[in-house]
């Protein structure tokens, strides 16, 4: 693919008052930094971090196929570089929607259908109708962790929805993304009953003990999440059975939304505002739609306190931990056991990773609730962000974040 960024960014720049706060090589570093180091072309999947900047070893502390199918180190994977695939993917998948949107670069198309057969394979994976892995191995590209989340699902189902809706989709990939989230609704619909605690189910049919698989009676910030399922499946398939479903949680699923409080995490205010867009673009009903409408704004506000907490503590950090690289986790000092599952630490590159990642991921958020105030101020914020960033250098997930939000942002 030529450069997309020396295409467009003579006309798309990020600008504050009228003035340029970005060249476009800062983020064409971060674009290249993103594809190169963090996303394997085998799976078609991105990854957590990386553990090398060679070229070629970036992902080899990975696990193999033999530790994954024993669950080592834990049913989750958490820890291990391979948790968080879908989120990152699907996020991936709603960017370029929004950059193919501003710049009808054709080649955007290919790089979409690839991030469409990375989600498939988390997603339609035989036997397991509606489960959605965090993630699949590398060295043979199937084997995965039984324990999946919420937040997973949400990241997928946001971006196949943007990607459904968008000048990217042929009609292939519309019958891909129908098939993927009509199973993932019969398997809300089959499993997310008081019997099981509303729990979707591990991938072994067994409850997750951590609570993160549970979808209803769940605390405000995800209450949007069962209807957003139900509500997609709905659009793309045009299945009635899917709408009723949808209808049948949504009031009760926005009242409690709207006891929301603060102090979340950046990752929290995400997940929310993906559940909210989507529910806002599809719900007709004037009364929802207002209350969506003053959700959206809401969150956007907390949103941008956390984003101007992360500048903060980014320029506490002295740079050159910046690019420290993250760890071979089977060999950390520290691990801890969460519910029986054993978790590895980070130690202080878990501080560098986080942080870097809340910028992004606070940002998104602001630019996504449109408000001309806040997102004004919050490119200032992100300039200062990126400035700070030496990309070529940079071992976290967070730079995909970075990406989505400057985009974004060049949308306002």
């Amino acid at each position: 693919m030529r450069s997309l960024f020396l295409v467009v960014f003579f006309f798309l720049p990020l600008t504050v008052k009228g003035e340029k706060v970005l060249d476009y090589s800062v983020i064409e570093e971060a674009w290249a930094a993103s594809w190169k180091r963090f996303y394997d072309t085998g799976t078609h999947l991105f990854y957590d971090y990386i553990s090398s900047y060679e070229k070629g070893k970036e992902l080899s502390h990975l696990p193999t196929r033999e530790e994954v199918n024993r669950q080592y180190p834990n049913p989750c994977g958490y820890g291990t570089g391979m948790e968080d695939c879908v989120i990152l993917t699907g996020t991936m998948l709603g960017t370029l929607a929004d950059i193919y949107g501003q710049t009808k670069e054709e080649d955007l198309k290919e790089r979409a259908s690839q991030l469409l057969d990375g989600l498939k394979r988390c997603s339609l994976i035989p036997g397991f109708t509606g489960f959605v892995a965090r993630g699949v191995c590398t060295e043979d590209g199937k084997s995965f962790y039984y324990n999946s989340s919420r937040d997973q699902y949400t990241h997928c189902v946001h971006g196949l929805w943007k990607y459904y809706d968008s000048p990217l989709a042929d009609e292939d990939g519309k019958q891909l993304v129908c098939s993927i989230l009509a199973d993932i609704a019969e398997r809300m619909h089959k499993n997310v009953v008081s019997d099981n605690n509303y729990d979707f189910l591990r991938a072994d049919g067994k409850q997750c003990p951590l609570g993160i698989c549970r979808m209803w009676n769940v605390a405000p910030h995800e209450a949007a999440r069962l209807p957003m399922f139900y509500a997609a499946a709905w659009h793309v398939t045009q299945n009635r059975k899917y709408y009723d479903l949808y209808r049948s949680y949504i009031h009760e699923a926005i009242e409690q939304s709207e006891r929301i409080g603060n102090n979340y995490s950046a990752y929290v205010y995400l997940q929310m505002m993906y559940s909210f867009d989507l529910l806002s673009d599809l719900e007709t009903e004037p009364s929802l739609q207002q209350r969506l409408h003053k959700l959206i704004e809401r969150v956007g506000k907390l949103a941008f306190e956390r984003s101007v907490y992360c500048l903060k503590e980014i320029n506490k950090i002295d740079k050159t931990e910046l690019s420290m690289l993250g760890p071979d986790w089977r060999f950390v000092k520290e691990w801890h056991t969460q519910n029986g599952y054993r978790i590895p630490r980070w130690g202080e590159y878990r501080n560098i990773w986080h942080i870097v990642r809340e910028a992004g991921e606070s940002a998104l958020v602001v630019f996504m609730a449109n408000d001309p105030v806040l997102a004004n101020d919050e490119k200032s914020i992100l300039h200062d962000v990126m400035s700070a960033m030496d990309y070529s250098h940079l071992s976290g997930c967070g730079i995909i974040f970075h990406v989505a939000a400057y985009w974004k942002a060049s949308e306002r």
